[in-house]
């Protein structure tokens, strides 16, 4: 643990820039890190931080070259014309700010489609024989449940109605 506190008290004494830079060699060749990333290079762009080689990576970065656009056209899409909303139409797109980062339209739709498919998976569960015999389980310990709280209710009112001087 003192090593970790000794890292901390460094990255605090950094400016911003530094710390950035810092930041930005520790998540590079990382997926996980991508959208910690982006907010870096956008916070890059708009503060005093700049990129630099302070800190490099031990880690190679993984490059990821993009395939360029086929020229293969269907006979519905002429390829002169471009798809409205894609990239190719010189539009930007609308899920991320210019700096990179999500915007609450994006988060918030993501969001609804991830709970709309859990829920859906939910249900899918509760209609297999298995998700039946889970809840069936579970309703059986539910009245037991309840059946034992009654016992111990009416066993407390037995002996509050009763005399119990010795």
């Amino acid at each position: 643990m003192t090593e970790s506190s000794g890292i901390g008290g460094q990255l605090a004494g950094l400016t911003d820039g530094e710390l950035v830079a810092v930041l930005l060699a520790a998540t590079a060749g990382r997926p996980t890190f991508a959208p910690v990333r982006t907010a870096l290079l956008g916070l890059a762009e708009v503060g005093d931080a700049v990129p630099g080689d302070i800190v490099t990576p031990d880690t190679n970065p993984v490059v990821r070259e993009v395939p360029p656009p086929s020229t293969a056209v269907s006979g519905q899409v002429d390829a002169a014309t471009p798809v409205p909303g894609s990239l190719s139409d010189g539009a930007v797109p609308t899920d991320f700010s210019p700096s990179g980062v999500p915007t609450f339209e994006s988060v918030r739709d993501k969001v609804g489609q991830r709970f709309g498919t859990a829920q859906g998976m939910d249900e899918l569960d509760r209609q297999t024989r298995a998700g039946r015999s889970v809840d069936e389980q579970w309703e059986a310990r539910e009245q037991a449940a309840r059946e034992r709280l009654d016992r111990i209710r009416k066993s407390l009112r037995d002996d509050e109605s009763g005399d119990h001087r010795r």
